[in-house]
């Protein structure tokens, strides 16, 4: 401390005015690099005694240092409104640490102060700010208003602004919206392209997402461990084992390593094609795990039926301090919610304990959803248990008459038990209900898509 006062000391005594652009760009450097917030302070102070806290750009890199150090509010704030002026320059800065921070509908008042209390008039960098604001309150309506201001000020087709407007619309779930700006931008950049792919690998349109990912390699744009995130969610939704091992591979050879979500997506991704054994790999191989990261294996081992190693996962998640989440675990310092119910279910129906199931269900807080019901049918179906099966299979047809895999069930049912009669008659109920079976389909993986997968 005693050292940099000193050099602030002797460099104000060096130099002719407050003016003079070495000490500014002194200032500047030591306002950028000051350790902790009582540096800044004393830095804030003495730009006061010099006048040149009236420098905008000084008094702006105020406002972030001291927003960096944690202090948005009251310091950063509190100079902002201090500032004997104010530009563009200022203002993007608070708007966007509000934006960017626990109180974001904080950024769109500053905004709106701007516009209607000052002659500072935003630019293609302000306006995204703002719109990843609404994001944050959740504000659709003001969000729709603010992309009419920026067709109205012409900033619609800047990158910047159109990047912004396709995440805010995939954000509220308006892919439609977002693809139509998409496909009106003459140019688009990398972050336009990934906030596209990431809104079809996040709203499950794969398919689409797929045919963009094309779209993207032709462009030549290069995709980064972003878009390779979108790319492995997407195989897992479809299953699409092959290609995810091609993605996985790729983020291999351009060794982009595995990051946390990275890591998590394509460890989901084997689990849902079915391959425990490849994402136990991938979990081992992890730099670094939180919650999902064990919660998604140990979810795969539960449905598996391999009920040890799930619990042995468990066991050694705690062991290393992982607190669990309401999907690890149905009681352990959370409140049961009806899935954790359903889980529970569904392992004692696996395990063939169907009786046990019907009696959990009975002691339930709140009433048994299909899902719960329907995991107790399957079970009764595998374990040919007639009894318990007939009596859960009549509570789901009366709770959801319309669905018919549930009268097939209990037909199937019967039938595994030689109760052709029964099985009949069912037969014969769903027709006079005019209830009738979907036509089941297959899915089958295709070579077409690898010709645009990435390069090993």
């Amino acid at each position: 401390m005693k050292t940099l006062l000193k050099q602030l000391y002797y460099s104000t005594l060096a130099c002719s005015g407050p003016t003079n652009s070495n000490l500014i760009s002194c200032y500047f450097s030591l306002i950028n690099s000051s350790p902790n917030c009582k540096h800044l302070r004393h830095l804030h102070a003495r730009l006061l005694r010099t006048s040149l806290y009236d420098n905008v750009v000084l008094s702006s890199r105020l406002v972030l240092a001291y927003s960096r150090h944690k202090h948005l509010v009251p310091y950063s704030l509190s100079v902002f409104f201090h500032m004997p002026q104010r530009n563009i320059y200022s203002w993007n800065i608070i708007i966007g640490e509000f934006s960017r921070s626990n109180s974001p509908c904080q950024a769109i008042h500053l905004f709106l102060h701007m516009w209607q209390s000052s002659n500072v008039r935003p630019d293609d960098f302000t306006l995204p700010l703002v719109l990843r604001a609404c994001v944050g309150c959740g504000l659709v309506n003001l969000a729709v208003s603010f992309h009419g201001l920026c067709v109205k000020l012409g900033f619609e087709r800047s990158p910047f602004v159109a990047s912004a407007l396709v995440f805010l619309y995939v954000s509220f779930g308006k892919i439609f919206y977002a693809r139509v700006l998409f496909d009106g931008m003459p140019k688009r950049d990398a972050v336009m392209w990934t906030a596209m792919l990431d809104g079809y690998a996040k709203h499950e349109e794969p398919t689409l997402g797929l045919e963009l990912f094309r779209e993207m390699v032709d462009a030549g744009v290069t995709p980064d461990w972003v878009v390779m995130l979108s790319l492995v969610l997407m195989c897992g939704q479809l299953g699409w084992l092959k290609h995810g091992k091609s993605v996985h591979g790729w983020c291999v050879k351009r060794w982009l390593g595995m990051e946390l979500n990275l890591g998590n997506a394509i460890v989901d991704m084997y689990l849902k094609c079915a391959m425990l054994t490849y994402a136990h790999r991938v979990f081992d191989m992890m730099n670094q795990r939180d919650v999902i990261s064990w919660s998604s294996l140990i979810l795969g081992y539960g449905l598996s039926g391999n009920v040890t190693t799930a619990l042995e996962l468990f066991e050694d998640m705690i062991a290393k301090g992982i607190k669990p989440n309401e999907v690890t675990f149905l009681d352990y310092g959370v409140t049961p919610k009806l899935k954790h119910y359903a889980s529970m279910v569904d392992c004692l129906a696996r395990a063939g304990l169907l009786e046990q199931a019907e009696d959990f269900i009975k002691g339930m807080p709140m009433e048994p959803d299909a899902a719960i019901l329907g995991a107790i049918v399957a079970g009764c179906r595998v374990h040919n248990n007639v009894e318990v099966g007939e009596r859960i299979a009549k509570k789901l047809i009366s709770l959801e008459p319309e669905k018919a895999g549930y009268y097939v069930l209990l037909s199937n049912i019967y039938a595994a038990a030689s109760k052709f009669d029964e099985a009949e008659k069912v037969r014969e109920l769903m027709k006079g209900k005019n209830v009738s079976k979907v036509a089941g389909c297959s899915l089958i993986e295709s070579k077409t898509w690898l010709s645009s997968s990435p390069k090993q």
